[in-house]
Parts: C-alpha cells; structure tokens; sequence
C-alpha cells in the first residue's frame, strides 16, 4: 500500500450500525469532527447496518424492539412495513442529521500496530492511523453452523437465518427449524402457514410470562458481562432471558406449532436421526443457531484469552485500553449499544489526553433494564 496515502485520525470507528452511529454520535458532541478527527467506516453497501439484510416478512411491528439513536428518536414507523425498510430509512436520516459523513462500502481487512503507539487500519479503500478504535462489527457476517455427524451428505436445503428471505419457498416442505432463540420461534410461526415444521432444540425452551422487571434486567445484563470480564466468548442472552410469550406465541403453542424435540444426533442423506432410532425426513434444515462477533479484523492484535473469547473491562479491551467493543456482549442489544458508545467515548476522551465527558448526553438507568427484554439480539450460538 502507498504509505503516503495513510491519513490519521483520533478515533477509527469500525461499522455503522446502532452502535457505530451512536459512537460517531457522542464523538461529534465531544468535540471531534468528522472526517478529520474521527472516520466512520462501514462495510456494508446502504445505511442500515445488518437490518438491511434481514427477510422482507419481517415486519417492525415483528421485530426485536429497536431503541431510538441517541438525539434523534423514531416515531410513527408503520408496524406492517419491513424492518429492513424502516430501520434503513431511520439510520439513512440520522447520519445525515449528525453529518456523520460514513465512508461506504469500505472492507476493513485488519487492524495492526503502526508508529508511535497507533492502529493502522487497512481498508480496500486505504489506510488510516487512529490513536483510538471503537468497533462496532457486530455479528451479522459470522453466522453460526454446529455440525453434526453426516451434515455434508444431506441432499436436501441447508441455510442459515442469515440467507432467509421468506417462507413462500418452502411451501409444501417439511423444514427442520434448528434453534431455540427468538429468530427460530419467528421463522416456525411463519413457515408453519405454508409447511410442515419440526423444531429441535439442544435445551428445552423457556417461555416468560411475567413481567420483565428492572432488577431482572440489571440482573440478566450482568450475566452476560460476567463472561466477557473473564475473556470468555459471550454466549445466548435467551439462554438468560427466556423467550417472551407474547399472544402470538401462545396461540402457536396451542396450535403445536412449538411442539419441540431435543436436536439429533447425526443428519442423513433424506433427514436426520436420533441415537434412540427414531428418524425425520426433511426437505430443509434451517439453522436459526445464531451468529459469532465479525472480530476477525482484530486478529493481528492477539486480544483473544485462552478462554477464546476477548477479556473485556465495560467496553474497553483490557489488553488494550486504546480499543472498544461496543455491541459485544452485555452491549450487543440495541439500547445497550447506545450506553455503550456513550462509555466508550468518555473513556477514549480521557485517554487521548481531553477532560473526561462527564455531561455526555444519552439515555441510561432504569429505563434500560424495563426496555432490555424485547430488546435483546442472539448474538451467538443458540440451539
């Protein structure tokens, strides 16, 4: 690369989904400006974030809650649009209300060490030098397939949630729904209008029914950060929360569309098979297991612990205090990712030798823990 290309910056931030643009958000009310202080740089094609990517047939008034960006709030988003096409529109309108100037499509490839204790981020559109990266990769690019004895001899369908787009083609098919989070309850719901469905899990589900109240909130965010302080990978916040019972929910359960079995043991030519004998014909498998952090950027700066996850001290890497995460792990839901920008901005701040940002503004107490239930993603394996 032409090293008389490199700009430097402050702060690199890496993905402009809610946590990105929430970072760029807080950077721009501390103080540093767009484009010559900080970079926003994101991979994807659109504003968006992985939003833009998820199934037509999931409508707003369907999906996981989306918190409102930080100084611009959403309102009057018609329930029966597709999220792709609110939440796109919404995070479209917000970068330009915060001159936000996002570079796009831009390939971050690695992160590595450069001169005078900088990151050198190398991009296919260039190099730029940060004293500060907050990465907000997320995990929509990593889907997560376990695999099973036999997988690759299946003459059938396999996809991921990630490659779905909606249930007309699966009409008349036995589908196998592999997962026990909230996209595997969505994806059974719908599929079960126009095919036969069987749904495995690893563990029984648990369905909530009572109120998600504040304590429990701060109780189930504190679960999740407990992993990534002891440099373990997160891991399923449903595996924390349980599944919300929602009306909907309870009529599939009347209905049996949420009859489910423990997963199987090994996949056959034609289906799947169980230790005990029993065997299931299938036309599609579909693994609703979750996704993994998009960290693979990271990788020249061996961060990872032996425990393969990244030891984390709020969203700042304890290897590393120039680095957050934000949207990993207890910030990885989409109120929490806007706490976490507001954090990591405070800190990087401190760091780069400016007076703590103690009068940042942004939404954080009680409200986060009574919002936190519909509010959660899956952001790793949950079968």
């Amino acid at each position: 690369m032409n090293e008389a290309a490199v700009r430097d910056v402050e702060v690199a931030v890496v993905g402009a989904g809610q946590a990105g643009l929430s970072a760029g958000y807080f950077l721009h009310r501390a103080g540093f400006r767009p484009e010559r202080d900080f970079v926003v740089l994101d991979h994807s094609p659109a504003p968006g974030g992985a939003w833009q990517y998820r199934w037509p047939s999931l409508t707003y008034g369907k999906a996981h809650r989306v918190h409102d960006l930080p100084g611009l709030p959403l309102r009057d988003a018609d329930p029966g649009r597709p999220s792709a096409e609110v939440v796109s529109e919404y995070f479209a309108r917000y970068e330009r209300e915060f001159d936000l100037r996002v570079r796009r499509p831009v390939d971050v490839r690695a992160v590595r060490e450069d001169a005078g204790g900088r990151l050198r981020v190398e991009t296919d559109a260039g190099v730029w030098s940060a004293r500060a990266l907050l990465n907000a990769t997320g995990t929509w690019d990593r889907p997560f397939v376990p695999y099973y004895p036999g997988q690759e001899t299946f003459l059938g369908r396999q996809l991921h949630t990630a490659g779905y787009r909606g249930a007309r083609e699966f009409a008349g098919q036995h589908v196998i729904v592999v997962g026990g989070g909230t996209s595997a309850v969505q994806l059974l719901m719908e599929l079960a209008e126009v095919a036969r469905t069987t749904w495995v899990t690893r563990r029984p589900p648990v369905f909530r029914t009572g109120p998600f109240s504040e304590d429990w909130g701060r109780n189930a965010v504190a679960l999740v950060d407990e992993r990534v302080r002891k440099g373990l990978p997160p891991q399923s916040v449903v595996g924390v929360t349980g599944l919300a019972a929602t009306d909907a929910i309870l009529d599939a359960q009347r209905r049996g569309v949420l009859d489910r079995l423990p997963v199987f043991d090994r996949i056959t030519p034609h289906g799947v098979a169980w230790d005990d004998g029993r065997t299931l014909e299938a036309d599609t498998i579909l693994w609703a297991t979750g996704f993994r952090a998009a960290l693979d950027h990271l990788a020249p700066l061996r961060l990872r612990e032996p425990g393969g996850g990244i030891r984390m001290d709020g969203t700042r890497v304890a290897k590393d205090p120039r680095i957050h995460l934000i949207g990993y792990g207890p910030s990885a839901s989409t109120i929490g990712a806007n706490r976490a920008g507001r954090t990591a901005v405070r800190e990087i701040r401190a760091l780069l030798g400016g007076p703590a940002a103690q009068a940042l503004p942004g939404t954080e107490g009680a409200a986060d823990a009574r919002h936190l239930a519909a509010d959660l993603p899956e952001p790793v394996p949950a079968a």
